[in-house]
């Protein structure tokens, strides 16, 4: 819990009306561990020991039917919080960001 609530202020900072979700008790309908950034599902880890495709998998079970990515934001202790995608969506973020910057360079 303790990390949700770290990541959620991590996301804060960046602008996002991020907070961590209810769903470890059932009171809610999105099974992410952190809603705020639109489009993304948000598995939360802060574990030593990494499982990356466990937790990617469970990340694609809990956000199956929506129009969210599922993304896996990890940590282990003393370290700093990594972000973990499949490729194909890393790709389609990043072709958005390329056509970002050619237009931002086009107002130059």
């Amino acid at each position: 819990a303790r990390f949700e609530r770290t990541l959620a202020s991590m996301i804060r900072e960046h602008g996002y009306d991020a907070r961590r979700t209810a769903q470890y008790c059932g009171n809610t309908g999105d099974a992410s561990d952190v809603i705020g950034l639109p489009f993304v599902h948000i598995e939360a880890k802060h574990q030593e020991n990494m499982r990356l495709y466990d937790w990617m998998e469970q990340a694609k079970r809990d956000s199956k039917g929506t129009e969210k990515m599922p993304v896996v934001f990890h940590k282990k202790n003393n370290a700093e919080v990594l972000v973990t995608m499949r490729f194909d969506d890393f790709m389609t973020m990043y072709k958005e960001f390329e056509a970002g910057q050619y237009l931002k360079g086009k107002e130059d």
